[in-house]
């Protein structure tokens, strides 16, 4: 039996954001302290604490609440105002949750779902442009909190140990 586009696209999307991006978020907040988490190179930029809110209202908006038909509650201006909030632990247990709740709307969804018209952020997307936007959108944040990290750092963040075996690292 030959396994479905849908099928490939959902698990491939799941492991991109729960087993590669989310893993690693996590593994550069968690060398930070909460004032590095803040911090701005200058007024134009986020910190990573802001990446993190804005993070947790796109996942929330675009899977969570669309897809459990749920009501949006989304402050995205907010989400890039704060100077100073919440430490880092608190910031893992908020997206933390997010992103169990958005993995149990991936393992669930079948092809219509995929199909499906939502109205988000005024846009009218199917369901496949929803998790596409989610995607790509997690990913280009994710690598900005990874950069700053390194600056932070200073340091290899070791990600891609796994390359070493294969004598590819390089």
């Amino acid at each position: 039996m030959a396994i479905k586009t849908n099928e490939l696209f959902l698990a491939f999307s799941r492991r991109k954001l729960l087993e590669q991006y989310w893993p690693r978020l996590r593994a550069c907040v968690e060398l930070l302290s909460d004032e590095q988490l803040w911090w701005r190179p200058n007024d134009a930029s986020n910190s990573i604490g802001n990446l993190m809110l804005h993070l947790n209202g796109n996942v929330r908006q675009w899977l969570v609440a669309s897809f459990n038909r749920l009501t949006d509650t989304r402050d995205r201006p907010a989400e890039f105002k704060a100077l100073t909030g919440a430490g880092g632990s608190q910031l893992l247990a908020q997206l933390g949750k997010t992103m169990e709740e958005a993995d149990e709307v991936l393992a669930r969804l079948e092809e219509s779902d995929l199909t499906t018209i939502f109205k988000i952020q005024g846009y009218d997307v199917s369901g496949l442009e929803a998790i596409y936007q989610v995607v790509e959108h997690f990913g280009l944040h994710y690598g900005q909190i990874v950069y700053i990290t390194k600056m932070l750092h200073g340091g290899d963040l070791g990600f891609y140990r796994e390359l070493e075996k294969t004598g590819k690292a390089s």
